[in-house]
């Protein structure tokens, strides 16, 4: 999808969110004014009270400490509304926000395959060194018992997804999660997605998953020494 289409269609999603934006802080505008009233009200009928309770009759006591309680209560029910607003006026912004970072990261993703294709690489040599790197992947974890040290498991190697920019790797996994991905690549990792980011493997040698991106198991850095998956690990404990 061309840039253009991109921000057409983010516009158009935007065009009636100024609209929403000020009915919304047009009503917390009215409640305030409304609980400004009660405010007042209540310190009328308090000074009033104050004023006239030796005078009063218990029945009539009691009314007037009534009256007092419902204008409190209309306070903080004007109140509650007032936050379900400012919460709908939050959500509404933010939905928009997390639309423009997923419309964001598919256009990098985009751009980085028209780069790609538009490589003098021929498309057999393209598909060899898909081919490769998938293999390296699968006998980096100490399943190729030819493969040199640099495979062994021991020395803990990350992996960085060969088909999203260099750009993208801060992203939060949610956000990648929502990029056009090919169906034929191999998923990884406890979420069954696609490589990308940081990865780890698994030191277990018979690990059915073998790769796992850092956000899934907890991971901030890379850790020392040997690191078992949580399924691994939960399996290791049981025996």
């Amino acid at each position: 999808m061309a840039k253009g289409m991109y921000l057409e269609h983010y516009l158009d999603s935007i065009e009636g969110l100024p609209c929403e934006l000020q009915r919304n802080f047009s009503l917390m505008g009215d409640l305030d004014n409304r609980t400004e009233e009660k405010k007042a009200e209540i310190s009328e009928l308090a000074s009033e009270y104050i004023g006239n309770v030796r005078n009063m009759p218990s029945e009539e006591r009691v009314q007037h400490l009534k009256k007092i309680e419902n204008a409190y209560g209309k306070c903080k029910e004007y109140s509650d509304d007032k936050v379900q607003l400012a919460m709908q006026i939050y959500e509404m912004v933010d939905k928009h926000i997390r639309r423009l970072d997923a419309d964001l990261a598919r256009f990098e993703n985009d751009l980085q395959e028209k780069l790609d294709s538009g490589s003098p690489d021929s498309s057999d040599e393209k598909q060899s060194r898909k081919d490769k790197n998938v293999k390296d992947k699968k006998g980096s974890n100490g399943r190729d018992k030819k493969g040199s040290d640099q495979d062994s498991p021991k020395q803990k190697k990350i992996k960085t997804g060969s088909n999203i920019s260099e750009s993208l790797l801060a992203m939060h996994p949610s956000d990648v999660l929502d990029m056009p991905v090919d169906p034929n690549e191999p998923t990884y990792c406890l979420c069954s997605q696609v490589s990308y980011g940081e990865m780890i493997g698994c030191d277990n040698s018979d690990c059915p998953i073998e790769w796992f991106h850092f956000a899934c198991v907890g991971l901030a850095t890379k850790p020392k020494g040997k690191w078992y998956c949580p399924r691994c690990t939960q399996d290791m404990r049981k025996k």
